[in-house]
């Protein structure tokens, strides 16, 4: 429940500073995409590859949050939206901490994806969409929901019988169905080189 007694306190050590330690520019890769599109694949394989280089970052997968912090939330269009709202909030204290922060959702909406995107400054939300047909995410179909949505197991399923909006203007488009796993991180690992967030 939201309070007027509470007072914003100003930290002693900025963003930039934290930035500067860290020989980076901080930001959120916000991957988004159907279930079974390859985005907690593709988010770990960056991750991994930022570690190598000397980066500090940090992955934050939907799954995994479900299991904390979203634990009590379920999958109708309202609990979609708060898990959104609060992935957001925790993603915009690690790239205030400095860090490169992937977040690997399906955020099925594109005006929940612009709400996050406006709580950050100019260029520092890279949405990242993992552009895998429904068709190739249901073959793969990792973890069997597909199945279980098919058969009525599961409700509010998206791709199924809950929408998906793809991205209107992603920063990085990555193709799962045309390139392997390690293609599509160097992709975004190029991007994050050209636009000066590592070196």
């Amino acid at each position: 429940m939201k309070t007027d007694n509470t007072v914003w306190h100003d930290h002693q050590v900025t963003q930039a500073q934290r930035a500067q330690q860290k020989n980076q520019r901080p930001c959120l890769l916000w991957y988004t995409g159907l279930s079974g599109s390859g985005k907690s694949t593709i988010a770990n394989a960056v991750d991994r590859q930022l570690f190598q280089l000397g980066n500090h970052s940090y992955l934050l997968d939907g799954d995994n949050v479900r299991h904390g912090l979203n634990g009590d939330l379920g999958f109708t269009d309202t609990d979609r939206i708060e898990n959104i709202r609060r992935i957001s909030e925790v993603g915009k204290l690690f790239v205030d901490a400095g860090l490169i922060v992937s977040t690997a959702f399906i955020s099925p909406f594109q005006a929940d994806r612009d709400t996050a995107r406006k709580m950050f400054e100019q260029g520092l939300f890279i949405e990242v969409f993992v552009d895998t047909p429904l068709a190739v995410c249901e073959s793969r179909d990792p973890k069997g929901l597909y199945k279980k949505a098919r058969s009525g197991e599961i409700k509010h399923f998206t791709g199924i019988d809950s929408a998906y909006e793809a991205p209107l203007q992603p920063q990085i488009i990555v193709k799962t169905a045309q390139s392997d796993v390690q293609t599509c991180a160097r992709q975004v690992i190029d991007y994050l080189k050209q636009q000066g967030f590592i070196n």
